[in-house]
């Protein structure tokens, strides 16, 4: 059956493949024996799970009956509820407790074997596939009542063209696939500005969020198109439309190698002014993408990364290993190392935050000074790069003098240490500070009167300024760049350093964004820094571009208040691009 599902395309481009299913962290559990007096109330808490799932299931059902879906859903639906309450799933998992005494998440997968043998000894093909759907309402169970898993293992083996399906992916999740060669990702949820969708961006390869349901829906092995560009996927395609979009992905491919051309020119605008193009990366492994786009600097290290998807915590000297060689790879060409801006939705392994709002919560700067041992140890290995290379040091989420000063001193006291182990490190390193928290943009001349350079993280700027959850896609509407006090603030954290002759750049999503590359120039930038895949086209962006041409209309668009206004003048600055 081929259908078309419509989601939110957070990194464009065409994806032809088949389907590979995250394979569930959640059904991987836990074995161990509970006191027979609890066996009731272990047996109540997996009741509970499978009526959660029920009423998943009726939602469903509602929605297909309501029109949202198509009806020949409603098939698919009532296998999952006839597995649901299949008494060798549920009963047998209940006896299986009371007389062995396991814990329901252990009873519950060694039952979902006995039914997946069942379905392996059916004899018509069809029928036996349904196993999947069998994997499927377990793991809905299973995460009913352990959450979402921390990561998501990969099947050992996959086609050159697998895509992989997922119900929801972390950040960290994003980053364990970077080995991996798929050639698109969809989720279930998430939204354009999440950090998973950021990453995404990064591998530079189509990515859909928000398809809801695309996890369900979509078989194993399923041929898939992926139009990232417009957000749409379509299942088991026909072979016309196969071919359009092979087509379209060759004329996609075409134009990627024509940028190629520019890659070594110099990002100078027409009337001769120079633009720093400057790439985000997550890991020292990134570099070789760096190098491909014709990057100039490193103009932010997520060093966070690091720390992901392990047991431990990396020490000093691994961590020092991989500043340097990214410093010595860059040839004294500037490496921006962001401190660990770690929390909200990028944990530790084992330290999922539960705070009502983890983004206003104890991450990045603040759980850095409330863990001061784990922030000296990368203070020193960052400082013992720095001998390597043009190493800055960039510090997120600042929001006050306080923070700012304890900061410098912890960088202070990391120095005199090393100088006591008579350890070499550049005594002068440049510290710069993320504006990304409004009342940093709003108390400026503090931040410039301490810092040696800025970096505006216009993701959360805009998180924060307009109070929308970015990895929310139910208020992902209300996550707008071209509100007007977001345009006025990165204006005016722009224009207030270049009259202060502080370094300035965009290090958010904006910077990578070719519809405000234009805006971006007349307001004064000249260091943008993106993920390679999206330097050259920038780059294109800025060959075209004429200032005395652009700043006029620069300043119309931050100085209207209508979003019709401002499209209109927008349209307009992009006008011929």
């Amino acid at each position: 059956m081929s259908f078309i599902l419509q989601g939110s395309g957070v990194s464009e481009g065409i994806a032809i493949g088949h389907a590979h299913l995250a394979a569930p962290a959640a059904l991987e559990v836990m074995h161990y024996l509970i006191p027979k007096h609890q066996v009731d109330k272990e047996i109540a808490r997996l009741d509970s799970a499978f009526a959660v799932v029920r009423k998943e299931f009726e939602a469903l059902q509602k929605a297909v009956a309501d029109g949202h879906a198509r009806a020949e859903f409603s098939a698919f639906l009532d296998l999952h509820l006839m597995i649901l309450d299949d008494p060798t799933l549920s009963d047998a998992t209940r006896n299986m407790i009371t007389h062995t005494l396991c814990n329901a998440e252990w009873a519950l997968t060694q039952q979902m074997q006995v039914l997946l043998e069942q379905f392996e000894e059916i004899e018509d093909a069809y029928l036996r596939e349904r196993k999947a759907d069998v994997v499927q309402v377990v793991e809905r169970v299973l995460k009913a009542m352990l959450g979402h898993p921390g990561y998501l293992p990969v099947a050992s083996r996959l086609t050159g063209d697998s895509i992989l399906v997922a119900h929801d992916l972390s950040p960290a999740d994003v980053m364990q696939y970077k080995q991996h060669q798929f050639t698109a990702f969809l989720t279930d949820l998430g939204s354009q500005t999440s950090h998973t969708a950021i990453v995404a961006r990064s591998l530079n390869i189509p990515s859909i969020v928000a398809l809801h349901h695309a996890h369900q829906l979509i078989l194993e092995n399923d041929c898939l198109i992926v139009d990232g560009t417009n957000g749409i996927v379509i299942v088991n395609p026909d072979k016309y439309v196969l071919d359009e979009y092979r087509l379209r992905q060759s004329q996609l491919e075409l134009e990627r190698k024509k940028l190629q051309r520019i890659k070594t020119v110099a990002a100078m605008t027409l009337d001769g002014t120079l633009v720093d193009l400057y790439a985000n990366i997550e890991l020292p492994e990134d570099i070789a993408q760096v190098k491909d786009s014709g990057a100039t600097g490193i103009g932010l290290f997520r060093s966070e990364f690091l720390f992901l998807n392990r047991d431990d915590l990396p020490g000093e000297d691994e961590q020092f290993e991989a500043y340097r060689t990214v410093a010595v790879k860059m040839h004294k060409q500037p490496v921006t190392i962001r401190t660990f801006d770690l929390g909200a939705d990028k944990n530790l392994k084992g330290s999922e935050q539960v705070a009502a709002n983890p983004a206003l919560g104890l991450r990045a700067i603040r759980l850095s000074l409330a863990e001061p041992k784990m922030f000296h140890t990368q203070l020193r290995a960052i400082l013992r790069a720095s001998k390597y290379g043009d190493v800055r040091i960039l510090v997120p989420m600042l929001s006050n003098i306080a923070e700012i000063d304890q900061t410098l001193a912890h960088i202070e006291y990391a120095k005199q240490a090393l100088r006591d182990d008579k350890i070499d490190f550049d005594e002068h390193i440049k510290v710069g500070g993320m504006i990304e928290i409004p009342a940093a943009a709003l108390s400026l001349d503090i931040f410039m009167r301490k810092l040696d350079f800025l970096s505006i993280g216009t993701n959360d700027l805009i998180q924060y300024t307009l109070a929308v959850d970015r990895i929310d896609d139910t208020v992902a509407h209300l996550y707008d760049p071209f509100h007007p006090a977001i345009l006025w603030l990165v204006s005016h954290v722009i224009q207030s350093a270049n009259r202060a002759k502080v370094p300035v750049s965009i290090c958010g999503e904006m910077a990578g964004d070719k519809q405000f590359t234009r805006l971006l120039l007349g307001l004064g930038l000249q260091q943008f820094s993106m993920y390679p895949a999206q330097l050259l086209t920038v780059k294109n962006q800025i060959l075209k571009s004429n200032l005395p041409d652009i700043i006029p209309l620069a300043q119309k668009i931050i100085k209207a208040d209508q979003p019709e206004k401002i499209a209109a003048l927008m349209a307009k600055l992009n006008d011929g691009v």
